[in-house]
């Protein structure tokens, strides 16, 4: 089981070695941030800014296949519509659990 696919990013960066180099350190610089103000967002019940870190991440989970779109979901509906708040918990959870694995192995991997 990969920690991550970089497919994607492989395919835009179109066998530019550096480029891809510097979407895996955007990723690493920007997305361990977001997760921690995601979710200091969602520990003080602010909807709305939960929403804006989890939309802003949005392009590099899916770039990076870290298959959270669900989890991504749950809290944009919380935000929009108040709904699915229960489930918050558990989806920043698994949001937060998966980046943390996938920075740790993009690191060893890309030796960052």
């Amino acid at each position: 089981m990969n920690n991550y696919n970089l497919d994607e990013v492989k395919e835009m960066a179109g066998g530019d070695e550096d480029f891809m180099m510097v979407v895996v350190q955007t990723f690493l610089e920007e997305i361990p941030p977001d997760v921690e103000a995601m979710n200091e967002a969602i520990e003080n019940d602010n909807a709305g800014l939960a929403y804006q870190f989890a939309h802003k991440m949005k392009p590099n989970l899916q770039l990076f296949g870290l298959n959270l779109m669900e989890q991504i979901k749950v809290i944009e509906a919380w935000s929009k519509q108040g709904k699915l708040k229960d489930q918050v918990p558990e989806a920043a959870a698994k949001i937060t659990k998966k980046v943390n694995v996938a920075s740790i192995a993009l690191k060893r991997d890309f030796n960052l």
